[in-house]
């Protein structure tokens, strides 16, 4: 078992893919501990992504975090990755003719970036071999790439060890108790307590209860159930079929290889923080959605999961020091957004903390993501 130090500059709780990059971001200025309470670090939401990088996701407010993790994510520097952690895939938002006010919603949400073009039906039927006719209403977001998840976690956690942070496993967080100095000593399981003037709470589906037993308000982030399977089709897919999204929600898939594909019926189901597994009902809603959209067979499923994505009220993330107790650091609620923005938001966060901004993140407005914003609390409607 790791010995740990008595006192750290600042502890995480959570080794995903939030807790990951900041500890990387913060661990060459400050002594860094990041707990995390499952054997292999990214165990629920990070490892169970399906990942890809999409400037419309998240909405306007996304954007810009996504857009500052992109030369990152391309062109990482060479003593963090010796390839790019996108691989150009393109994206198709696909409906009937209904659904063509969801189609204009989206064009207006985002009409002076010009980032969609319009298809037709014939160009959804070129792009998309056996695309039922029904499916005419189209939009092509050509910029949208695939993501190395797993690449990404494991050279955060490198630089996080390089630079001298320190890591640990199956150390579940169990409390915080604040002290007249205004710093935190921190319990993990079996009973090591640890002193720290700073505990950041990357803690992503049990954030509010991470707060919760710290003696911090909680602010109402969520964690939302999503179904994923992987079916083999037949015909099999080509490899560079787009990722397909439903422009009214209801699905959306990409190929993996082999004739290979990805679905989830997009579902956001509220559960309880843990292992989330998936329902029987969802993965047959999710292949009866395929099957309206396009004439395969689906020859197996070959697996299914689910993972967490937890959102705050306004399905905004919360990055910044606790109005009321600023040695607890919020760093969560990053939705289904989490991976694709996490070069930005580490670098945005570390910056709230060090107080110096790093140069790709400079021209990020860090207000609109602080938890002050909830200051009323912690049960307003999810949109």
């Amino acid at each position: 078992m790791t010995h740990l130090a008595a006192h750290y500059d600042a502890v995480i709780v959570g080794a995903g893919m939030a807790g990951a990059s900041l500890g990387a971001e913060l661990a060459p200025h400050l002594s860094v501990l990041v707990v995390e309470m499952e054997a292999q670090p990214g165990f629920h939401a990070t490892g169970r992504s399906v990942a890809f990088w999409s400037e419309s996701y998240g909405g306007p407010q996304v954007r810009p975090l996504t857009l500052a993790s992109h030369d990152f994510l391309s062109r990482p520097e060479a003593d963090f990755a010796d390839r790019p952690f996108l691989s150009p895939r393109g994206a198709l938002h696909i409906g009937r003719a209904e659904d063509s006010a969801y189609r204009d919603a989206l064009v207006a949400e985002f009409a002076d970036t010009g980032l969609f073009s319009g298809r037709t039906a014939a160009q959804l039927r070129a792009a998309i071999p056996g695309l039922r006719d029904a499916w005419t209403v189209g939009l092509a977001e050509p910029t949208t790439c695939d993501i190395d998840v797993a690449a990404l976690h494991a050279a955060y956690l490198r630089r996080l060890r390089a630079a001298g942070g320190v890591l640990v496993c199956t150390r579940r967080f169990e409390s915080a108790r604040a002290g007249v100095d205004g710093g935190w000593a921190v319990r993990l399981f079996g009973g090591e307590e640890i002193h720290t003037p700073l505990l950041i709470n990357a803690a992503g589906a049990w954030a509010d209860d991470a707060a919760r037993n710290s003696g911090v308000s909680p602010l109402g982030i969520a964690p939302l159930l999503r179904t994923v399977v992987q079916l083999r089709v037949d015909p099999s897919v080509p490899d560079s079929l787009p990722l397909v999204l439903d422009l009214a929600g209801g699905f959306y898939f990409k190929p993996v290889g082999g004739g290979r594909i990805w679905l989830t019926p997009h579902d956001e189901r509220p559960v309880a923080a843990g292992d989330a597994a998936p329902e029987e009902l969802d993965v047959a809603l999710a292949i009866d959605r395929l099957e309206q959209v396009v004439d395969w067979r689906v020859e197996a499923v070959e697996r299914r999961w689910a993972g967490l994505r937890s959102f705050a009220p306004d399905r905004l993330p919360v990055f910044g020091h606790d109005a009321e107790r600023p040695g607890f650091f919020w760093f969560a609620g990053q939705g289904g957004f989490g991976i694709q923005a996490a070069p930005a938001a580490a670098r945005l966060a570390a910056g709230l903390i060090l107080g110096s901004a790093h140069s790709s993140v400079a021209a990020l407005d860090p207000d609109i993501y602080r938890p002050e914003r909830f200051s009323a609390c912690d049960a307003l409607p999810m949109r």
